[in-house]
């Protein structure tokens, strides 16, 4: 079990069948742009109040101009659908970036990282990806300096080394160098997946936290071959064996503030995931904060939810707590089978499945 690091907060008020929390927020989440994003934006903002929006867009968003942009076709998808929701944007981290516009990212008051950042061939539109750590050291600098965090996509891309090791060698290979050159860098492991960045990110400093999916907490990779091959169990990280799935539940409901709640919510239209080179991804916007409840509930710990989901980010980042609440109710519903948007379609997790809880609309 993780070192426990108690959060000051009332656990959420529950019954025996229903569960109020100061409304969460999503650290990690992809909306994509255009039709895609006026689809599933409603999924996330009905849930969270805030996001962290993931730059790798195809091309990423790596520019203080380009978030920017983005931050107002966001804002203007919320508000076309009626919905408050406020987008926290983050620069796609390349070899040309420099310490200049890291400085300029600050000071806009709009862009609150930098990330999620990804070696090259890493994830989904990863090929903008810088090359290597050694030459972004003066933006990390300069990072260091503005307070700016860094967002890592922790794996290695060597096509030698296992699939399943990626994580656990960019930890030993990039992550523990740069926490020791950069002693007053944010860094934040996202979507962790395995018992190693679990101990790791509990025995750094305090400037180290971790997000965890969902869909981390909930399957282990045995679900990527039930009924043969499932592309739409395929995600980067992959999924791995219960012992970590187990490592990951500890973390979360543990209290240690270091854990907080990124979805990773991923869209990809249907015949990009079921394609001969299957796009990586799961979507859980549609059920997000109600998986995470499935989770904790199953090991009796929803008492721990509240503090995951909606204390530990922000302060983390420094950012208020949100005021208002959400209220979840234990009662299964159905997922559809696909979601159909205008110009495309997206199958779910739990696609024709149920969901033990329900967000009260």
């Amino acid at each position: 079990m993780p070192e426990v690091t108690p959060t000051p907060g009332n656990g959420g008020k529950s019954t025996e069948n229903r569960l109020v929390l100061t409304r969460p927020d999503d650290w990690h989440v992809h909306l994509r742009d255009e039709e895609m994003l006026t689809s599933v934006l409603p999924d996330t903002a009905r849930r969270f109040a805030r996001g962290m929006i993931m730059p790798n867009l195809d091309p990423p968003v790596h520019t203080l101009a380009e978030a920017c942009a983005y931050r107002n076709r966001i804002l203007a998808a919320a508000q076309s659908k009626g919905l408050s929701f406020e987008p926290l944007m983050t620069l796609y981290l390349t070899d040309h970036t420099t310490p200049e516009e890291i400085r300029r990212a600050k000071k806009s008051g709009f862009v609150y990282a930098v990330g999620e950042v990804f070696l090259t061939g890493a994830t989904t539109n990863s090929a903008f990806g810088i090359t290597g750590f050694a030459r972004c050291e003066p933006v990390f600098s300069a990072m260091e300096e503005t307070r700016l965090p860094l967002l890592l996509h922790g794996e290695v891309t060597d096509p030698e080394v296992d699939l399943f090791d990626r994580e656990r060698l960019f930890i030993e290979q990039y992550l523990t160098p740069i926490v020791e050159r950069f002693p007053g860098l944010k860094i934040v492991l996202e979507h962790i997946t395995t018992r190693e960045a679990v101990e790791f990110v509990c025995g750094a400093p305090d400037t180290v936290a971790a997000t965890i999916t969902a869909h981390h907490l909930l399957l282990n990779r045995n679900a990527m071959f039930v009924g043969g091959l499932s592309p739409h169990h395929y995600c980067l990280p992959v999924l791995k064996r219960e012992h970590h799935r187990q490592a990951l539940l500890a973390a979360a409901i543990s209290g240690n503030s270091k854990f907080f709640l990124g979805s990773d919510s991923a869209p990809h239209p249907r015949p990009a995931k079921e394609s001969a080179c299957s796009c990586a991804g799961i979507y859980t916007a549609h059920a997000a904060i109600e998986l995470y409840a499935e989770a904790f509930d199953e090991v009796m710990a929803l008492d721990r939810l509240e503090a995951f989901a909606s204390f530990h980010g922000p302060d983390f980042y420094g950012l208020p707590r949100n005021s208002d609440t959400i209220t979840l109710e234990k009662r299964s519903w159905v997922v559809p089978e696909e979601m159909h948007l205008e110009k495309a379609t997206i199958v779910p997790l739990r696609a024709g499945g149920t969901v033990a809880w329900r967000l009260v609309e």
